[in-house]
């Protein structure tokens, strides 16, 4: 990993420093790739029936289900991120975390940030659903004076939460535009092969059929929804009577478990978080 992104990863993991990690560029590669493939390279895989991957961890679910190398994986992560950091340095933007009751309409809310940013001066502003997590949760994404607008007016739209994600930038909207042609790059000098597991996309909640798929798809990624909601449908989908699968959530933090309550309690129960950094005695196995 090192050879491959130019800087001592494992050392900006272990002692920082702390904004450096969480810079785009960094964390990316960091959290997502490399702790989520670290920890499932200590599992006995012998009947695995699919995997996904949320957002940049979309990578690390291809690797595993031997779509793409690890070492060509790992380089177009670190053109991503870059790419992302820099078009997040172009625009004032941010994540807004929202949970919402039923009656909450997202688009129009959206829509209405837009139009307050036109009001301010703000030409072509961006303000859009985001991340599809689970029902009455969503993530928006754009402009930071259109999330500012939302908070400020959360009781109109229904919401019941709201919270600023630490993050950098928009992230899967159309202000990442600039990160689609150095990642659609990378990915045509990398060799994709077709999935030996089932791996499904963000974009649609599907599964990837073919190497030209995966390659499309992971660049339209970067500009389109994470329609994760969508993809739990996807997985778990089962005829009456039928077992659900163990579930592994591989990488810091049970984020995704916590989600997967939301959308599927009964999937759900056969859930187990794999962390590299719990038990180092896993390494031996």
């Amino acid at each position: 990993a090192e050879k491959v992104l130019g800087y001592d990863l494992l050392s900006l993991c272990l002692e920082g420093p702390r904004d450096e990690l969480d810079r785009t560029r960094h964390c990316q590669p960091a959290v997502r790739l490399m702790f989520g493939l670290g920890s499932v390279s200590v599992q006995v895989v012998e009947s695995c029936v699919a995997a996904a991957g949320y957002s940049v961890g979309e990578f690390a679910a291809l690797v595993f289900a031997g779509a793409l190398g690890f070492a060509e994986a790992l380089y177009a992560v670190k053109v991503r991120a870059e790419a992302m950091q820099k078009a997040s340095e172009a625009v004032p933007s941010g994540m807004l975390s929202v949970i919402g009751r039923r009656e909450a309409n997202y688009k129009f809310a959206c829509l209405e940030a837009r139009k307050h940013c036109e009001s301010l001066g703000i030409e072509n502003p961006v303000c859009a659903i985001s991340n599809y997590l689970f029902p009455d949760s969503r993530v928006i994404a754009g402009h930071l004076q259109a999330l500012e607008f939302l908070q400020e007016n959360a009781r109109k739209y229904y919401f019941t939460r709201t919270k600023m994600l630490p993050v950098s930038g928009a992230f899967h909207t159309r202000l990442m535009e600039p990160a689609v042609e150095p990642l659609t790059e990378v990915l045509k000098s990398i060799e994709i092969q077709k999935p030996l597991v089932c791996v499904y996309s963000n974009v649609d909640g599907k599964k990837y059929m073919h190497s030209k798929h995966i390659q499309k798809l992971l660049v339209k990624q970067v500009v389109s929804p994470v329609m994760w909601e969508q993809t739990m449908h996807s997985v778990y989908e089962r005829k009456q009577g039928v077992e659900f699968p163990y579930t592994y959530e591989v990488g810091p933090g049970k984020q995704l478990g916590a989600v997967l309550k939301k959308c599927n309690l009964k999937a759900w129960k056969q859930y187990n978080h794999v962390d590299a950094l719990e038990d180092e005695e896993a390494v031996d196995i």
